[in-house]
């Protein structure tokens, strides 16, 4: 075999995702091509099932057979996601055996419009992970108030959950203590923890984006200096707050019975700013105990000139000094990712309400061709 980057970066411990699924990677090998490269699994939300429904007719004979049963086009959308994630959870089912779990899973979301919706999240998580029937899937829950309050049950409940938008490293210690709290009550029930798995998913890019706009607006030296560089910063801040939790003597408790630590994984790697370079974010977030989910197209560029050291790692402190800068630029970096998760779920339901309307408009259109 091959060694590939990927293989790599699984030797410092990181494991790299695909931020990407539709059908046709599923079928003609392609995501089984990826995994022989090192590939380690799969996430998905509802912007990117939109885009591989509305841009291929790869869904088309089975959005027609679905249409004639009397199925709604959510119930469409839901058998879809099904399949596919049944699908490629089956063909990354070797990496999660040969990692005992650590690896090879599927993320798929629940509906996004339940954002702020406990019980309603709770619920669907439930139902998706029961339908999919396999070992190695994840529901993806946002990490809003009532979203960390659904992640905290169901972990309880043994549901391997992917808790996703975090921009702060308050909602990442929030879920950090939402996962502990749980393996914690499973063990006083005497349930057993071993299979859990779950991610904490910190969004990167967006923060620079939104930041390096805000930073516009200051003519200064200091301010130009920041452009860029505090998503990094503050990813290598919750980084910090990851090992502080997971080397806790709470934890260590739970390590003895089995616990699985709960990785922290950066999403949004790719980069959005031309300026910057092409794989800046791959780069710049090494770390052992991690896992970086990135598309197919920062993926090859990174296998094609990436370099490899633990970078995450690597000045702590210097990124401590630059989120000091900013504060006192005036720019409260709270404000900006309660903003951005705001911005995140408002998007994600709109992707899923193209998602639906699309189906519809196929539904029609293939019942009548």
């Amino acid at each position: 075999m091959t060694q590939t980057k990927l293989h790599t970066l699984t030797d410092v411990r990181q494991s790299v995702w695909l931020d990407y699924i539709d059908r046709l990677l599923v079928t003609s090998g392609g995501l089984a091509n990826y995994v022989h490269r090192g590939l380690r699994g799969v996430t998905s939300n509802p912007t990117i099932f939109q885009k591989a429904i509305t841009e291929s007719e790869e869904y088309d004979t089975r959005i027609r057979e679905l249409a004639s049963e009397g199925k709604s086009a959510e119930e469409i959308y839901e058998h879809l996601l099904i399949e596919d994630a049944q699908m490629a959870a089956d063909i990354l089912r070797p990496v999660f055996d040969e990692t005992e779990g650590k690896d090879g899973y599927f993320s798929l979301e629940v509906n996004p419009h339940l954002a702020h919706d406990k019980k309603r999240t709770i619920n669907e998580a439930v139902w998706f992970f029961g339908m999919v029937d396999r070992p190695n899937v994840m529901i993806k829950v946002p990490a809003t108030p009532e979203g960390i309050q659904a992640f905290r049950e169901l972990t309880e409940e043994g549901i391997n959950i992917n808790v996703t938008l975090i921009f702060s490293t308050e909602q990442y210690d929030q879920v950090a203590e939402a996962y502990i709290s749980a393996l914690e009550n499973r063990v006083a029930k005497v349930y057993d923890i071993r299979p859990i798995a779950s991610v904490a998913s910190i969004f990167v890019s967006r923060l620079d984006t939104k930041i390096d706009n805000m930073l516009n607006a200051y003519k200064t030296p200091k301010a130009e200096a920041l452009k860029g560089e505090i998503a990094i910063a503050n990813a290598k801040v919750a980084y910090q707050h990851f090992k502080t939790a997971f080397q806790s003597e709470r934890w260590k408790h739970l390590d003895h019975k089995g616990g699985n630590i709960q990785r922290v994984l950066f999403g949004s790697t790719g980069t959005k700013n031309q300026d910057y370079p092409d794989v800046k974010y791959m780069e710049g977030l090494i770390a052992p105990n991690t896992v970086i989910t990135t598309p197919p197209k920062t993926l090859e560029m990174f296998l094609d000139h990436g370099t490899i050291a633990l970078t995450l790692e690597e000045t702590p402190e210097k990124a401590v000094e630059q989120l000091k800068d900013l504060a006192e630029l005036g720019i409260h970096l709270g404000d900006v990712t309660e903003q951005l998760l705001g911005e995140g779920v408002k998007a994600f339901a709109e992707s899923y309400d193209l998602l639906i309307t699309a189906i519809s408009e196929k539904k029609m259109e293939l019942i009548h061709a």
